[in-house]
């Protein structure tokens, strides 16, 4: 029982925190939180390419080439379709395919 509560009340307290901002800012949303959508995005994308290239050792066997492919068809999903669900999942896909062929 008590965990049905916790995860009824963590569940309010995940759709309050994403409807909130719609509710406080309706219409009028601040030229500072635009900006902040724009930018933030692909930021954070940048981020976690770097945090996941960070650990790829050039000199070490397989000598970085699935991330490198993974990265590529990710770029060329992505010029391709613009959808990047589809570019993740692609690179994803292929990724892990070529760790378990290649190491």
């Amino acid at each position: 029982m008590t965990s049905a509560i916790m995860i009824a009340v963590m569940s309010i307290v995940t759709i309050l925190i994403r409807f909130l901002p719609f509710i406080i800012f309706k219409k009028n949303t601040p030229r500072y939180i635009s900006y902040l959508g724009t930018v933030l995005p692909p930021a954070i994308i940048g981020m976690l390419v770097i945090y996941c290239l960070k650990d790829v050792s050039p000199f070490v066997h397989p000598f970085g080439i699935p991330e490198v492919i993974a990265v590529a068809c990710v770029i060329g999903a992505q010029v391709w379709k613009r959808n990047s669900l589809l570019s993740i999942l692609t690179g994803t896909a292929i990724y892990m395919v070529l760790v378990r062929i290649i190491a």
